[in-house]
């Protein structure tokens, strides 16, 4: 999972905020939400702010993954799920089983930053196509040295790490990258745990890994962070808020969203929370170190959610480089 960073971490202890909870998502006062542990920490950064400033509902925040998230939703045991990337068809059909339907709404983007020691010296910037070299499925057990990615880098070890298979931040990364959802070599050191990301990339030069922007920022100090050459620029771009915005960093950049449950904003506590969050995510996200949607956008989905607009602009597939002005002005799917 996605730690939170240490400003946000004393704030939530201070605010007495917990991370989960065995309530049922119907129990009065208390809105249940569980799911991507990238979300996490601007859901949570938004919960604090909307009790402190309104009072209103306890909001409790789970952070199972996004796969996990969707599971509980749809099964109906939340009444929002956080998620790094959208909704898979597969999940619509649970959904529908269980007559859950939703709003999908995006609340800021995040950059996929790719990672290496310190002490790694070598690595410039890499291209998406040796990215896709690294970490296809062909290329377990096979391409093991930094040489085979770059006839200029030294014969060393290549060492990777990354995100488990049940995380949405994989999902994306293997669509992005490799071209395919959930296409991975397998012999890499797969973890829900950033913390343990890190380390395993910090303590060796020839290592690499990849998360989200806010946890690299969190951890620059151990880490440097890789530009990256894709068909849309001809000189490595690292990942910024400037750069996201301008459509630059590509394509490790993505929206991330909260998928809300119709029955669930029915009750006032749940509707003022999700207004709340559509109004104010924006500077938060930037406060715990994402990249705010444009002002448009979040009116957009307000205007969405009020507007009783249900569904997924999606359809169930996921799609790289998509604007949210573009998804939201989509019809939805359930």
């Amino acid at each position: 999972m996605t730690a939170i960073p240490k400003a946000l971490q004393r704030a939530l202890i201070a605010a007495g905020l917990t991370a989960s909870i065995a309530h049922p998502a119907s129990a009065a006062g208390v809105i249940e939400i569980d799911g991507s542990s990238t979300v996490y920490p601007i859901t949570e950064a938004v919960a604090e702010e909307y009790q402190t400033r309104l009072g209103g509902a306890r909001v409790t925040v789970g952070i199972s993954g996004t796969g996990g998230g969707f599971k509980r939703f749809c099964r109906g045991e939340t009444d929002i799920s956080d998620a790094s990337r959208p909704i898979l068809k597969e999940e619509m059909v649970l959904c529908a089983q269980a007559g859950i339907r939703y709003y999908e709404l995006p609340v800021a983007y995040d950059a996929l930053t790719i990672v290496v020691s310190k002490d790694n010296d070598f690595v410039d910037h890499l291209t998406v196509a040796e990215l896709k070299k690294m970490w296809e499925p062909a290329a377990s057990g096979k391409i093991t040295s930094w040489r085979q990615v770059r006839d200029s880098f030294p014969d060393m070890p290549l060492k990777l790490a990354g995100p488990g298979a049940d995380s949405g931040t994989f999902d994306y990364f293997t669509e992005a990258v490799v071209g395919t959802s959930k296409a991975s070599r397998g012999d890499y050191q797969a973890s829900e745990d950033d913390n343990v990301i890190v380390q395993f990339v910090s303590r060796d030069k020839g290592a690499l890994g990849y998360f989200g922007l806010a946890y690299y920022e969190e951890n620059r100090d151990k880490l440097r962070a890789v530009p990256i050459v894709s068909s849309g620029n001809s000189a490595g771009v690292l990942p910024s808020i400037a750069t996201v915005n301008d459509g630059t960093y590509n394509p490790l950049s993505r929206p991330i969203f909260i998928y809300v449950k119709d029955r669930s904003l029915k009750r006032p506590e749940v509707r003022q929370f999700v207004e709340f969050y559509l109004q104010e995510g924006g500077a938060l996200a930037r406060e715990v170190g994402y990249v705010d949607l444009p002002a448009a956008a979040y009116e957009q989905a307000l205007s969405n959610l009020r507007g009783g607009k249900l569904g997924t602009g999606f359809g169930g597939t996921p799609e790289v480089g998509l604007k949210v002005e573009e998804l939201l002005a989509r019809e939805g799917k359930l």
